[in-house]
């Protein structure tokens, strides 16, 4: 019962923020301007969309672990008021993205069968993942620096967002059965062909990502340190090699050993950020007092800046706490379940989601070289929000397949 209550206490209070800082957004430049009565319908949808899926996981999958989609949430209603600060139709459209992650977070959770019997598919998400990193290559188009969007009925989107899904379920499935060293030889060679597209697409962010989510999966399955420090020698060796062939890689590297020497330029970004989250101090300038219009890319790569200058340093530690406790109860998930193909599956979608926030954290603050990758819920982006809540929808089930086998 406590439980349930805590659950519905958290509930009550994301309610009570998204309603004040959408109102508060909604009073920004009254009484100059009239008051934006859109930002309050937008605090009421976001509510509504989150009361409909607690209400449905809760009341016919009781079994699992309610905080996931909670924590998600939260996460969600502030990048959400954040990008409406910026830009409110990228905020509508960033509502849509969230309806169709939900939706798809209860459909993965109300039809998909016993997650055990998808551990037999290794070489269809074999397939899938290699196809879906290779598309940048042959098909992408340049954006940002990167060569990974491909554009679909007007709608640009990155094969690697949905090929890290297919890349955690082969390795769950190959990993599973290790026994010996030999076993680790295809899921090396999928991960270097993984890894090999995006250098080649330059997409750093989503190399370290994939190298996070596999040396995780790999320490897990075999509990052999000596594998995980073979795949950092392999990795630094591959880095050395890939900062002498491509000069994007020396760019970025050069800007992080000195983005002073490059704040008019290549580094402009990096130093309009760190120039924003002190500006923003402890407390913050305020909701809508700040100028995130001299922040690039402010609502997708940069939006942890503007998090900091707005609403303070202590808000973007309590968001930093906010993906550590979501990535705890994930990873509670592979505690739970006795099926191995499981546990891998809550591990890998867990480590994707920690790795992805601390690259691009780590980037936005220059504690290492820029990447261009978005933080999970927060940033806009329709991939991510989706490929997010997808991942979430699993270790939800598993959560739910755990605790009903108790």
């Amino acid at each position: 019962m406590k439980s349930k209550y805590d659950e519905r206490r958290l509930l009550r209070y994301t309610y009570l923020f998204c309603i004040i800082c959408f109102l508060n957004l909604g009073v920004l430049y009254w009484p100059k301007e009239n008051f934006d009565k859109t930002a309050i319908i937008m605090g009421v949808v976001v509510c509504a969309l989150i009361a409909y899926a607690h209400f449905i996981i809760r009341k016919f999958f009781p079994d699992g672990d309610k905080y996931i989609q909670t924590f998600a949430c939260i996460l969600t209603v502030i990048g959400i008021i954040l990008i409406y600060r910026i830009n409110p139709s990228s905020a509508i459209k960033q509502i849509i993205w969230f309806t169709v992650g939900i939706t798809g977070f209860i459909v993965i959770v109300v039809l998909l069968p016993n997650l055990k019997k998808f551990a037999k598919y290794k070489y269809f998400y074999l397939v899938c993942t290699i196809l879906l990193m290779s598309l940048g290559s042959f098909l992408g188009q340049a954006k940002h620096g990167a060569k990974n969007w491909i554009t679909l009925g007007g709608y640009a989107f990155q094969p690697s967002e949905f090929g890290k899904l297919f890349l955690v379920a082969y390795l769950a499935s190959s990993l599973r059965k290790y026994k010996e060293y030999k076993d680790l030889i295809e899921p090396a060679i999928v991960v270097m062909i993984s890894l090999g597209f995006m250098v080649l697409q330059r997409d750093l962010g989503s190399a370290l990502l994939f190298f996070g989510i596999s040396v995780t999966m790999l320490y897990i399955a075999t509990s052999k340190f000596k594998y995980v420090a073979t795949c950092f020698i392999l990795f630094a060796a591959g880095a050395v090699i890939s900062y002498k062939l491509f000069g994007h890689i020396r760019v970025r590297v050069a800007i992080w050993k000195d983005v002073w020497s490059y704040a008019n330029n290549e580094g402009y970004q990096i130093v309009q950020s760190m120039i924003a989250i002190a500006s923003g101090g402890l407390f913050g300038t305020g909701l809508g007092q700040g100028y995130p219009e001299f922040i690039p890319i402010n609502s997708t790569d940069f939006i942890f800046a503007v998090l900091s200058e707005e609403m303070g340093g202590l808000m973007a530690f309590a968001v930093i706490i906010l993906y550590f406790l979501l990535f705890y109860r994930c990873m509670r998930a592979a505690v739970y379940t006795e099926d191995k193909f499981s546990a891998l599956l809550a591990v890998g979608y867990s480590a994707m989601i920690a790795t992805q926030v601390l690259v691009i954290i780590g980037g936005v603050i220059n504690l290492i070289p820029l990447t261009g990758i978005t933080m999970p819920l927060v940033s806009y982006g329709g991939s991510s929000m989706i490929t997010t809540f997808f991942a979430l929808g699993i270790l939800q089930k598993i959560s739910e397949e755990g605790r009903s086998d108790e």
